[in-house]
């Protein structure tokens, strides 16, 4: 566990950092960086999308796992509980709430936190996480320095989704191929480039959240697919 409380706690830290110079920029340079930072994310997305080696997987996963997250309702539940912890620790503008679920999703979403935790879990080895954990805290400084201190909490997240995986290791190292992890990565990336669409603030609303279950749809696909005769 010890990987992930360090990438728990570098995102408190460089969220901390970030959001004492919240107030030394003008709307103008926030703006700015704003859509920098959206830009990149959704380049970072769009790298680990095209990775894919069965378009045909992505896309069932996509269609399925947002019909089981519009049942499941869970941008929502995100919204609500983001909602709560603003209610109860923030005074601010009502960025909270959106910082919480953005950075939460781009924190969780991605191989890294998945291979990361099974390493830290099997071998000890907290190496991937550690690299994770220096990425993630200085994307909080620059995250927070624009959206606030609602970044720090998706440390929370963070610590109960990369802490499950690594206590579940064992049982998870054996069924994540190299093509289940292509494909669960490019799912996730296609994620990543629609909060990437959400963060510019444009006139459009993705709803990630419900689209996180594609990710876990992807692995089951994947699985499938490798062992269909062709």
């Amino acid at each position: 566990m010890l990987g992930t409380i360090v990438n728990a706690a570098t995102i408190i830290i460089g969220t901390l950092l970030g959001n004492s110079l919240k107030g030394r920029f003008s709307d103008n340079i926030k703006n700015t960086v704003m859509h920098g930072l959206s830009l990149t994310v959704m380049l970072i997305g769009l790298s680990m999308a095209i990775e894919t080696e069965n378009m045909l997987i992505v896309t069932l996963s996509m269609v399925i796992g947002g019909i089981l997250g519009e049942v499941l309702k869970i941008e929502a539940r995100l919204n609500n509980f983001g909602s709560k912890l603003e209610a109860r620790f923030s005074g601010e503008d009502g960025n909270f709430t959106r910082a919480f679920v953005s950075a939460s999703l781009i924190y969780c979403v991605g191989a890294m936190a998945v291979i990361g935790s099974i390493q830290s879990g099997l071998e000890g080895d907290h190496s991937i996480l550690f690299i994770k954990s220096i990425l993630d805290g200085v994307s909080a400084v620059v995250f927070s320095s624009s959206m606030g201190i609602g970044v720090a909490f998706s440390a929370l997240p963070v610590f109960v989704y990369q802490g499950a995986i690594t206590l579940a290791a064992s049982f998870i190292k054996a069924f994540l191929t190299d093509s289940i992890i292509t494909e669960m990565s490019a799912t996730g990336g296609l994620l990543i480039f629609g909060i990437g669409l959400n963060m510019l603030g444009i006139n459009v609303n993705i709803k990630i959240g419900n689209l996180l279950p594609s990710i876990f749809v992807s692995v089951a696909l994947a699985a499938l697919f490798a062992n269909l005769p062709i």
